[in-house]
């Protein structure tokens, strides 16, 4: 799997273009029934908004987007230019407009939906999810440390520590590098070190 770039959670905007109001939802979504749902759930939530445009950029399935009853071209397709400038994947972007009276033209329709957009992106914590391993690995107090160093220098991230009568550690890799790792855990411990490797995941990393 190629690493790909998303927005961990919602994000909201807002915009207001000569009495317009257009609310920007945008979030995580990681397959089209997820993103019909969210579109549903911002349509639900604002019953007198006269437009809930939308765009989504799927991973695995595709793109879409929706005027819903905005000029054609104004208003779904560029948000969707803005999630596709962005390097996004799996994510859905919801425009609520709520007309203030004023007809705006095509090009001001596209500035605003556009920017609004842009906001909702400018405002999102964005995370890189790529193909991990995670590692699992009990050793005694006296080789803790000595763990901890090697896992942070062969490129291990430490998920959780529990300190019981040992030390156990979960650690989170890039599917690819932990073999370093799991010779140096098996030669550190001697033996008695025996680490437990999940199947690969998609995970943020």
């Amino acid at each position: 799997m190629d690493a790909y770039t998303t927005v961990a959670g919602r994000s909201t905007a807002e915009l207001e273009e000569k009495a317009s109001r257009f609310i920007a939802t945008l979030d995580h979504v990681t397959s089209e029934q997820e993103a019909r749902a969210l579109v549903d759930e911002v349509r639900g939530a604002n019953p007198l908004a006269r437009h809930n445009v939308y765009a989504w950029s799927l991973r695995l399935g595709g793109e879409r987007r929706s005027d819903d009853g905005e000029p054609q071209g104004t208003s779904g397709p560029p948000v969707l230019d803005v999630l596709r400038g962005s390097g996004l994947r799996d994510v859905c972007c919801v425009v609520t407009r709520y007309f203030g009276g004023t007809l705006l033209g095509t090009g001001g329709l596209v500035r605003a939906y556009s920017g609004v957009a842009r906001m909702a992106v400018a405002s999102a914590r964005l995370v890189r999810v790529s193909r991990c391993v995670d590692v699992s690995v009990r050793v005694g107090y006296p080789l803790y440390e000595r763990v901890a160093r090697l896992a942070a220098d062969l490129g291990a991230k430490v998920l959780d520590t529990r300190f019981t009568d040992a030390v156990e550690l979960d650690l989170r890799m890039l599917d690819g590098t932990q073999q370093p790792l799991l010779d140096a855990l098996r030669e550190v411990g001697r033996g008695e070190v025996v680490p437990r490797v999940s199947d690969p995941i998609d995970a943020v990393f």
